[in-house]
């Protein structure tokens, strides 16, 4: 009889406990919103990587980014041709879908990720040949770090 109700107790127990682990372990939906001008084209490259690494890309064309820029503390010198915003986050250009996750898994004291400029070789970017980058972390404070080197960098 002891036996019985130590297993039940152990599966009653254990039940809650198995809930709680598989809703932590569950990953909030990858969304993003992009922002793009209406006649760049490798934007379109990097919101397909995107979709196709699972992530639901919004896209909104404006004519000028620089105020979203602004908006997201992403300074003129690490621009590039689109903006993305996932999360609290602001992503700059052609970030590679993993440090996207990475970032937002981490979620470090930042502001934005960015590639600047548009390396050959980042996604979206590939049909230009292929260059080493890095993509740069925006801290809080304006100061920036290397996030990921990419294609050897």
């Amino acid at each position: 009889m002891d036996q019985v109700l130590t297993a039940r107790r152990s599966v009653l127990i254990g039940l809650p406990l198995a809930a709680l682990a598989g809703a932590a372990s569950a990953q909030t939906p990858k969304r993003m919103t992009a922002y793009k001008t209406p006649w760049c084209g490798c934007c379109g490259g990097w919101i397909a990587h995107m979709r196709q690494a699972g992530w639901t890309v919004e896209v909104i064309e404006r004519e000028d980014l620089a105020p979203i820029r602004a908006q997201h503390g992403v300074p003129d010198r690490l621009a590039s041709c689109h903006t993305a915003v996932a999360g609290a986050y602001a992503i700059e250009g052609h970030v590679p879908a993993a440090d996207v996750e990475r970032l937002l898994r981490e979620r470090p004291a930042a502001r934005a990720l960015s590639a600047p400029g548009m390396p050959a070789g980042s996604p979206g970017m590939e049909a230009a040949g292929r260059e080493p980058y890095t993509t740069v972390l925006i801290l809080n404070d304006g100061s920036t770090r290397v996030f990921g080197r990419h294609n050897g960098a």
